[in-house]
């Protein structure tokens, strides 16, 4: 017994000692100085009105420009932005909230809110609060004027005690325990405060009966009765119910808000996020209900799903599940249910608004690697239509402990907070230019002004439309000798066997070749971390490598050596222990292959493991060094582009918004080589470095809440960077004629991904997924598909798509920079639309250069 006793006590100790590290609270902006409290924000002093308005009742002016006034109440912190040309407003809060008969308690507090914090108690569990109910209600807030703006700081919470401080269960041996502490008044406190559940044996905490005087005395008596933090966790552990012990919920905020030219500026700056070490900041969401539209407006959200959608007001589809997405997709070393349908990412940090008269289109400006975007439709949580994003401040993590045969779970949480401010651009669009057209147009010029896009020199001697192909040298493969298994290269393409397919499609009149070459380096095509670069034998080695050059410069051919640098493709040579990312269970970040028909990832299989950030400089340097004398003339990036990852090793972490930097400067190096880069994916902070695209998003993902999917991120790059979607062998597509039609819409380049060798070199091996790549299989049908594309495309090369709509259902126009435009239709039948008859699955052009 005493032993049993004594191993429980150790178990006991080394668990909190476990949580004293797991769950420490990461130090950074929660306060200045840890032991002292934050200094309370009161009511400020009330602001003085610059101007004022009719239209904008209630408010005051507190800052203008050429185009814009900004107005605030500033007992709630509401604004209103008027745009001077067309009287439009646009309103943070909906101003008619309070006659909502859908929003109800908290849902009904969220409108009347500007931030809304989610931030975890010491059981790892999420909780939340919002400016109105946890500030504004207190009258925590205070607005002061700063430089074209006005900036609003909120204080959540009070130190006075509420009905959580009292224990939500008690045994009813305990009950009577400290009832016989207490005299007849602290008696009847206590059985007020509490309900007798007879048939269990104990007293649940009588909430509904907690409030103003009677919440005074029940909190008298159990101090009376002498209650400790002992005997809570007694009562936790017997009765089976968690509860923290009683702390000030006391967190502080503000936004910064600026009027800059037509825009709005909205900024969270990291420092003014103040909160308890005991309870650590999951996500800030700024702003959720700005322009939101009501039950009886007509408009759309614009959400950057994949190329981009739409979400339609009030469209009825509550039985779906509200719209959520990652900017730039998943971490890889955060934990997450993986989507074995494997949606479209956002590569852009935007999102909007349409409506009648006017739109605006955000702009996630600081902060957007640790943004997500959420949308959603009137008639679920309440009658309005918004979207908006929110921001990471501390990501959890869960340890396991297993003892005594029970398995328990802990909170890790991130080290320290994030270290960008949270910043958005709200830029308003009026007239025509109120549209998803108009706001892809703002967006590119936005991108132009700031170096987000960049022109690149086009060379006039190419007329045709490019055609993409990716080549793969080598795999590594089981193989055996005598019986022995052994792994060695196979080589699915030589040097020598892609020049034969190369002249084979010149042959076809394919002569704009866009060639990128995986598989060719550090064994085969999951290769080592590219701290070297030895060319593969198998395929031809470095003079392989280098006549293979010289044929495609010859040629005109435009040659791009494929190269993973965020990933290790393989353990094989690298040091997972010192060099792989870790997950905040502290372990390293690794990737298993998805398997498609289990929808889930294939443990069986070798993982790949995340590169920490660190490593990403030092390993591009290295590989550059190695492949300078080859003088490719360009490269192709398979991660660095579509990928960003933290590492949370302890006393060393690099969140998101770091690891956003690193691959900059990594792009940075290799643009200043003078290679043309070629790169999967295609998020914005690479843009400006990027001459070609693949795998770039040619849809979005197909969510029951969207309406429709829309080119919005064709608009924007089309013009700047040359791009085409998947292969079109390894695609989706069953039909080759909706694959033409598609890229004709999105005014996208043909694409195949090819071996010199039989399909079933691949069998057998953890390459199942080239199962139609043999060349000779789709070198005619790929001649065909490319010379009815370019037909049409080679027109418009280097064009901008100037315009988008849809004419009909399954009927979309598109119209190009010099006025050539192509009317696409889906449909199965013909269709008549602008006084011209489609036929079924095809296209007409029309226009005129300009």
């Amino acid at each position: 017994m005493n032993i049993a006793k004594n191993a429980l006590l150790v178990v006991c100790f080394l668990v909190g000692i476990i949580i004293a590290g797991c769950s420490d609270t990461p130090s950074g902006n929660h306060g200045e100085d840890d032991d002292q409290a934050l200094p309370v924000v009161a009511q400020g002093k009330a602001l003085s009105a610059a101007f004022t308005d009719s239209r904008v009742a209630g408010m005051k002016g507190a800052a203008e420009n050429d185009q814009l006034r900004l107005f605030v109440d500033d007992q709630t912190g509401a604004i209103a932005v008027l745009i001077k040309q067309t009287g439009e407003i646009w309103n943070s809060n909906p101003l008619d909230r309070g006659s909502d008969s859908l929003a109800a308690g908290v849902n009904k507090d969220l409108l009347s809110s500007q931030i809304k914090i989610d931030f975890y108690n010491s059981f790892g569990q999420l909780n939340s609060i919002n400016s109105y109910t946890d500030s504004v209600a207190h009258k925590q807030i205070n607005v002061t004027e700063i430089p074209s703006g006005i900036s609003v700081s909120y204080q959540f919470g009070t130190s006075e005690k509420t009905a959580e401080d009292l224990p939500q269960m008690l045994s009813k041996a305990r009950f009577e325990e400290l009832s016989g502490k207490l005299d007849k008044s602290g008696k009847r406190a206590l059985l007020i405060a509490y309900k007798e559940d007879a048939e269990k044996a104990v007293y649940r905490r009588n909430d509904s009966a907690l409030n103003g005087l009677q919440l005074e005395r029940a909190l008298a008596a159990l101090e009376a009765s002498g209650y400790t933090e002992v005997e809570l966790q007694e009562d936790m552990a017997e009765l089976g119910f968690t509860q923290e012990k009683p702390a000030a919920r006391i967190f502080q905020a503000s936004i910064e808000y600026t009027l800059d030219a037509d825009s709005l500026v909205a900024k969270i700056p990291v420092s003014s996020i103040r909160y308890p070490d005991e309870y650590p900041v999951n996500t800030i969401s700024l702003l959720s209900f700005f322009g939101a539209g009501g039950a009886d407006e007509d408009g759309s959200m614009f959400v950057p799903d994949g190329s981009g959608a739409l979400i339609h007001f009030n469209n009825g589809k509550t039985k779906y599940p509200a719209y959520q997405q990652l900017v730039y997709g998943a971490d890889q070393t955060i934990d997450r249910t993986e989507n074995a349908a494997r949606e479209q990412k956002v590569r852009l940090p935007v999102f909007g608004i349409i409506r009648e008269g006017g739109a605006f289109l955000g702009i996630i400006e600081e902060g957007a690697s640790v943004a997500t975007i959420h949308a959603d439709i009137g008639g679920r949580l309440n009658s309005y239509n918004y979207v908006y994003p929110n921001f990471y401040v501390i990501n959890k993590g869960t340890v396991y402990l297993d003892g005594n045969g029970q398995q328990r779970s802990l909170p890790r949480f991130q080290e320290n907070p994030m270290k960008s401010d949270y910043t958005i651009r709200y830029a308003f669009l009026s007239g025509k230019q109120a549209s998803y057209q108009g706001m892809a147009r703002y967006y590119q010029q936005y991108l132009e002004k700031n170096n987000g896009l960049l022109k690149h020199e086009a060379d006039d001697t190419k007329v045709d439309t490019p055609f993409y192909l990716q080549l793969v040298g080598s795999i590594s493969k089981q193989k055996h000798f005598v019986g022995i298994p052994y792994q060695a290269l196979e080589p699915l393409t030589t040097f020598e066997q892609a020049q034969t397919i190369v002249e084979q499609l010149q042959q076809r009149e394919i002569t704009d070749i866009k060639l990128k070459y995986s598989g060719w380096f550090n064994e085969g095509l999951d290769h080592k971390v590219p701290n070297h670069v030895k060319v593969d034998k198998a395929i031809g080695g470095s003079k392989g490598l280098q006549e293979f050059i010289a044929f495609a410069q010859s040629k005109g051919i435009s040659l791009f050596p494929e190269v993973a640098i965020l990933t290790a493709l393989t353990g094989e040579g690298f040091d997972k222990s010192d060099d792989a990312s870790r997950t905040l269970r502290e372990v390293p970040a690794m990737l298993y292959p998805l398997d498609l028909a289990l929808n889930r990832r294939d443990i069986t299989k070798s993982p790949s493991y995340v590169i920490s950030p660190r490593l990403v400089v030092d390993y591009t340097d290295s590989m550059l060094n190695g492949i300078r004398d080859f003088q490719p003339g360009g490269l192709s990036l398979l991660d660095l582009a579509d990928q960003l990852n933290s590492d949370f090793r302890k006393n060393k972490q690099m969140d998101r918004t770091m690891s956003e930097a690193i691959s900059g400067e990594a792009l940075d190096k290799i643009r200043d080589e003078k290679l043309k880069i070629m790169a999967n994916g295609g998020n914005a902070y690479a843009l400006p470095y990027l001459s070609d695209l693949t795998n770039a998003p040619l849809s979005g993902s197909g969510f029951k809440l969207e309406d429709e999917e829309i080119p919005f991120y064709q608009m924007v790059i089309r013009g700047f960077i040359e791009y085409a979607g998947a292969p079109y062998n390894l695609s989706t597509y069953t039909n080759e004629k909706q694959y033409v039609l598609k890229n004709l819409e999105y005014g996208a380049g043909v694409y195949f991904e090819w071996i010199y060798e039989p399909n079933y070199k691949v069998k057998d091996s953890e390459y199942n997924h080239l199962y139609a790549v043999n060349y000779k299989l789709w070198l005619d049908k790929a001649s065909e598909i490319y010379q009815e594309v370019n037909a049409v495309l080679r027109s418009v090369r280097n064009e901008q798509i100037t315009a988008h709509e849809k004419l009909d259902e399954g009927v979309f126009k598109t119209v190009y920079g010099n006025g050539i435009y192509v009317i696409v239709n889906y449909n199965q039948t013909q269709v008549t639309v602008e006084g011209r008859t489609v036929e079924a699955e095809s296209y007409i052009t029309g226009g005129e250069r300009s």
